[in-house]
């Protein structure tokens, strides 16, 4: 995305809000049963065109917004219509970009209730970091939406959004932007290995579904999917000032009464931490990827959230 493409992306997100636009996103699953609706085969509004992902006819958008969209390189044409491809999404009173449905590409930029669910455990362990970070960042930022909270939260921290894919930059870029976070930057980094000093907050919503493709935004390696989770551990552990917190938000396979995950950092948590904290948030979720390859003795995939504070 080049500096024209990135403009015109801004102008078309500006143009979204001017209009009331707002979007909450659902589930992979959810999304494709509300399209298959008889009458939701194209869209017929905003909605339809950037948040379900729909084919739409060139008179049902104004002119100035197809040309935006042409200039941010975002329009596709095929026989079946056109189709935007970037979805926009309402955090609070933030609008930001994502991949369009369904994200199929290996650069694919995700966002979905996951990204609710993190910022919203986020923002109750702010009350436990005193007057805030001063250095913090987000690793696998994905469209930012972890580190611009951060930022909004903290004005005076500087905060970085860290991922290993050029299209969630660019993208958290134009977010950056839109959402007026003025101490938010970004940097390429496959974890920390492109990220210089330490920081006083590290916060992570990374890739926990074993995909047999390897896709970069779903897949979360192995131990059913938790090693980049433990990994990001390990190496925020690390990176962090005596008194920081991480804060990790994944999804974990479980079989049987045990969590495997938990049971594996245990010893690290406890050699390094002050204190931490570790629980459930949700049971059951992406029931249907229990049907997939690698889930074979999967019971459940639960969320789950950790917030460790290095001694």
């Amino acid at each position: 995305m080049n500096s024209s493409n990135a403009n015109a992306l801004l102008a078309l997100g500006t143009a979204l809000r001017q209009a009331g636009y707002r979007f909450m996103t659902v589930t992979p699953s959810t999304h494709r049963r509300i399209n298959n609706r008889p009458g939701n085969e194209r869209a017929h509004d905003l909605r339809g065109v950037f948040g379900w992902s729909r084919p739409f006819d060139r008179d049902l958008l104004p002119a100035s917004v197809l040309a935006l969209m042409v200039d941010a390189g975002v329009l596709e044409e095929k026989e079946g219509g056109l189709r935007s491809l970037v979805r926009v999404s309402t955090l609070d009173d933030m609008l930001l970009f994502h991949s369009a449905w369904p994200t199929r590409d290996d650069d694919s930029v995700f966002f979905g209730p996951d990204t609710y669910r993190f910022v919203t455990a986020m923002r109750r362990g702010f009350a436990f970091v005193g007057a805030g970070p001063v250095r913090a960042v987000d690793i696998g930022c994905g469209g930012g939406a972890g580190a611009l909270t951060i930022a909004r939260a903290f004005p005076h921290a500087d905060v970085i959004g860290a991922d290993i894919n050029p299209k969630a930059l660019e993208l958290a870029m134009v977010n950056g932007r839109l959402n007026g976070a003025a101490n938010f930057a970004l940097a390429q980094s496959d974890l920390f290995d492109g990220l210089q000093g330490d920081f006083d907050l590290v916060v992570s919503n990374p890739p926990f579904v074993v995909d047999p493709d390897a896709l970069r935004y779903r897949h979360g390696g192995g131990e059913r999917g938790a090693e980049l989770s433990r990994r990001i551990v390990e190496q925020s552990l690390g990176r962090l000032r005596r008194g920081g917190s991480l804060m990790l938000y994944t999804g974990v396979a479980l079989s049987g009464p045990g969590d495997h995950f938990l049971e594996s950092l245990r010893p690290t948590l406890a050699a390094q931490c002050d204190t931490w904290t570790y629980q459930e948030l949700d049971p059951d979720i992406f029931g249907g990827q229990l049907g997939e390859p690698g889930y074979e003795d999967v019971e459940r995939i639960a969320a789950v959230w950790l917030h460790a504070v290095k001694r």
